[in-house]
């Protein structure tokens, strides 16, 4: 679907829409920007303003050599500032932002000139729990898709550096040149999920979390397993990690991952705590905190 990243503008402005009491988009391109029936107030939960084009525009582009990917990348980057100006022009469509954590609110801020109320997204902490019957184990786990703005060759990096056994859960376009630079203490499990998943959370040390996330589910879900997080202090992390459940690095490269490494080494953690803190993102807060804006949002309409 990159290949219509272009399109999308004109797409998004020929959707009809029927009349109704509230029109909800969630957005992380271009939702935002649908037209509302007149009268109709407009709320967008949004993920991240365009990535395409506000943040990450040449990871949109070239992919493997390919080369309609390198000439949409050079489609992209002309059409780029005038994108951005209808991006940010039609942000007034919307009534009401929501941002699914505080850096992301400030990136609306800083995109389109508009303040939004932060609303975590649900995580399933019904079903990420801990296991008082599965003890710790001495290796450091990670839970993400394998492309390059997850940073996890930060992690591989650190882990052949210190020594310390890493399990790396995911797929993705990265794999392979991942597993080419694996050291020994490193394990490639391919994608994980369902119990198989919980189960890593539930026997992990720490999770490692070296990217810049919008808000990022698996910090959550570690933590709800009693899991703490060694997270670069950066984007969502900084809304879903606290000083007692983790510990934050601000270098984003080896050195800093390596630095957090040996101050995790110094910490002790309660599961219970790292429980607690992940009960702040249950879905059953979600939901009321979104019932809330959309009783508002009716009622004044």
């Amino acid at each position: 679907r990159r290949h219509y990243l272009p399109m999308y503008p004109w797409a998004v402005e020929r959707l009809r829409v029927e009349p109704c009491d509230l029109l909800i988009s969630t957005s992380s391109a271009v939702m935002k920007s649908i037209i509302p029936p007149d009268g109709t107030p407009h709320l967008c939960y949004c993920h991240a303003p365009a990535r395409y084009l506000w943040t990450q525009p040449d990871a949109y582009g070239s992919r493997r050599g390919r080369a309609g990917a390198r000439l949409r990348l050079v489609g992209l980057r002309a059409m780029r500032k005038s994108f951005c100006r209808w991006d940010r022009r039609t942000a007034t469509r919307v009534t009401r932002f929501l941002a699914n954590s505080r850096y992301i609110a400030d990136e609306i801020r800083r995109c389109f000139d508009r303040d939004a109320d932060v609303v975590h997204p649900p995580v399933d902490t019904d079903y990420f729990t801990p296991d008082a019957g599965i003890q710790r184990e001495d290796w450091l786990l990670v839970v993400s898709a394998l492309e390059p703005y997850k940073r996890t060759d930060v992690a591989i990096a650190a882990a052949n550096r210190t020594g310390a056994r890493l399990r790396v859960a995911g797929a993705g376009t990265q794999r392979a040149a991942l597993q080419s630079m694996a050291g020994p203490t490193v394990e490639m499990l391919g994608r994980v999920e369902g119990p198989a998943l919980r189960d890593l959370y539930r026997r992990a040390r720490a999770l490692i979390y070296p990217q810049v996330e919008d808000f990022g589910i698996t910090a959550v879900e570690a933590q709800a397993c009693g899991c703490p997080v060694v997270a670069f202090g950066a984007g969502g992390a900084l809304d879903s990690v606290t000083d007692e459940t983790g510990v934050f690095f601000n270098d984003p490269g080896v050195d800093g991952l390596c630095d957090g490494l040996r101050i995790l080494d110094t910490r002790r953690f309660d599961p219970a705590a790292c429980r607690r803190n992940a009960e702040r993102f249950a879905a059953d807060v979600f939901d009321r905190k979104i019932k809330r804006h959309v009783s508002d949002l009716i009622g004044n309409s």
